[in-house]
């Protein structure tokens, strides 16, 4: 058996040591979709390499990079207790590992255990540089539910046939949209459904009658997807590496960002059924790719070459679906939900057209009404800085970050049915590079606001440093005085779907200082400036401290 992403021996490595990784940015040749191209890769692994780990482990990975290309890892859902310096996204924690250059990330997984992934974090890059981390209970501590017989990661992507860095580049140049992914991947293999795919489909072999886990994560870079196996219910008994009430359902949508693990029960008969990945687009007037990918659920004893049944998606619009998905998502015990709020902020998430700037408009100006696409977090379109904001606030340089970030927006009107709409009239965005700074301890309440701007949509909304309990979400305005709260087992995730025009409410506890980066996991919609960055301050003791920086810490 090969050791590809499929199944792990029932042998947990023990708690509390020590893991070294040796990642290697390197170019790799793969041939997809009729089409040879190179790649950027972790060690010529597509997907990447897995990071195996126990609960408090200390990881230790040295990332050198081998290609001409700028690189950082971040690891997405890691709460980098007191080590935001190896928390990876460029120019926010650190500078990017230079061609020929390399970084040791080094952190320990406090108290956290579940499925999470690590990826690119410069420009488009993490198309294809991603991979699983798995982080086991510790030694002698069971699931909370039945011990599967296989466990088996299942990586949703987007794969393109340009070259991405390069994509990212002439997209934002030509202010307009981004083009559709060529194929949707599942552990970077298409399917049957595209072109010279017939035999570029993974396959889990499964055993009738027995339990399967699959570690669900979505690596896809401007999509959300809904994912499904015909004639098979998942059940739902973890979210963001945090363990929740079993949920059974037919399918489950994932965000760019987020994981989830799932039990398949092979209670059909023998046969092979089609595992499904197919696009959820909330947004009006977008191109998407709406082929599935397919991989294979193939019961031993069925017959190798028999077509697959295929799986039900949802259609690409199905809000429904994927409310209904969330609506099943609890924690698994009562959680220690902050009660008491001190630090109340409203974030508006969406869209803006900012006036044409260029003389060469039919290049340059190709977004609504001869305008530019661009993003915003309370109107303001976050700008990245020429120094990381960590190094820039640790060492007190100036003039590369300010502390304004409004924790409002500048003025409220309906956000949902009345946004400005004739761009690129009043459809502009402020660029900045704002941050809020929070006081050690706060107990923060945050607000995403979806605003109609363009359109709405489904933003996936992720925070560095931090998981966070969901404690509501609804359609329309949010509303203080009819906003229904779960304070007593809400889901405690790293990513939140904010619903597409509609709101969602988390907490959480600013125990954690350093410089966190919030935005929309959407990577265009991060390109075009829907981010902003929470900065927590030191506590009192050692503990409440931000260590020093590292000394191989890359220099812009």
């Amino acid at each position: 058996m090969s050791f590809s992403y499929c199944c792990m021996a029932h042998k947990w490595p023990a708690g509390d040591s020590t893991r070294f990784y040796d990642f290697k940015v390197q170019t790799m040749k793969v041939n997809k979709l009729c089409n040879t191209k190179e790649i950027v890769t972790i060690n010529k692994m597509f997907p990447g390499p897995i990071v195996y780990a126990q609960e408090d482990d200390r990881i230790i990975v040295k990332v050198t990079n081998k290609t001409p290309y700028n690189a950082t890892i971040h690891w997405h859902g890691v709460r980098q207790k007191l080590s935001c310096w190896f928390d990876g996204p460029s120019y926010i924690t650190q500078c990017p590992i230079q061609a020929g250059a390399s970084f040791t990330y080094e952190f320990t997984l406090v108290q956290q255990k579940g499925t999470f992934f690590w990826h690119a974090h410069v420009s488009w890059l993490r198309a294809t540089v991603y991979g699983a981390i798995v982080v086991y209970p510790k030694t002698e501590v069971p699931y909370p539910f039945e011990h599967p017989y296989e466990e088996h990661i299942v990586i949703l992507g987007e794969y393109w046939l340009r070259d991405v860095v390069q994509l990212e580049r002439e997209v934002l140049a030509s202010g307009g949209a981004a083009p559709p992914a060529d194929a949707f991947t599942i552990n970077s293999h298409p399917g049957p459904n595209y072109n010279c795919s017939q035999n570029d489909v993974y396959k889990i072999d499964v055993v009738p009658g027995k339990t399967y886990l699959l570690r669900l994560i979505n690596a896809g870079l401007n999509m959300e997807n809904f994912f499904a196996i015909a004639y098979h219910k998942l059940t739902i008994v973890e979210a963001d590496a945090e363990y929740t009430k079993p949920f059974t359902t037919d399918r489950v949508m994932l965000g760019p960002g987020q994981t989830m693990n799932v039990l398949v029960t092979a209670n059909q008969p023998i046969g092979k059924y089609s595992m499904a990945m197919g696009p959820y687009m909330s947004a009006q007037n977008i191109s998407f790719q709406n082929i599935s990918a397919i991989a294979y659920f193939q019961y031993l004893g069925a017959v190798p070459n028999s077509i697959s049944l295929p799986a039900k998606l949802p259609s690409f619009n199905d809000n429904l679906a994927a409310k209904t998905v969330m609506d099943g998502l609890r924690s698994l015990n009562p959680v220690n939900v902050p009660k008491e709020i001190d630090t109340e902020l409203f974030v508006t998430v969406g869209l803006n057209v900012n006036k044409c700037r260029s003389k060469t408009p039919r290049n340059n100006c190709r977004g609504m009404n001869n305008g530019t696409f661009a993003a915003s977090m309370n109107n303001i379109s976050f700008v990245m800085p020429t120094v990381s904001i960590l190094e820039a606030y640790y060492k007190k340089i100036g003039g590369q970050f300010t502390v304004d970030f409004p924790g409002a927006p500048l003025r409220f009107y309906d956000f949902v049915n009345g946004a400005p709409n004739n761009a690129p009239n009043n459809t502009q965005a402020i660029n900045g590079t704002r941050t809020k700074v929070l006081k050690f301890g706060s107990k923060v309440q945050l607000i995403f606001q979806d605003t109609s701007t363009v359109t709405t949509e489904n933003h996936p909304i992720h925070l560095h440093g931090y998981s966070f309990y969901v404690v509501g979400y609804g359609t329309g305005n949010y509303n203080p005085h009819t906003a229904n709260f779960n304070l007593i087992d809400p889901p405690y995730m790293n990513t939140i779907g904010v619903p597409v025009g509609g709101w969602a409410a988390i907490r959480f506890v600013a125990d954690n200082p350093g410089v966190w980066f919030m935005h929309c996991h959407l990577e265009i919609h991060q390109s075009w400036g829907l981010g902003a960055v929470l900065i927590v301050e030191n506590g009192e003791g050692e503990l409440e401290t931000l260590p020093h920086p590292p000394v191989d810490l890359p220099r812009c």
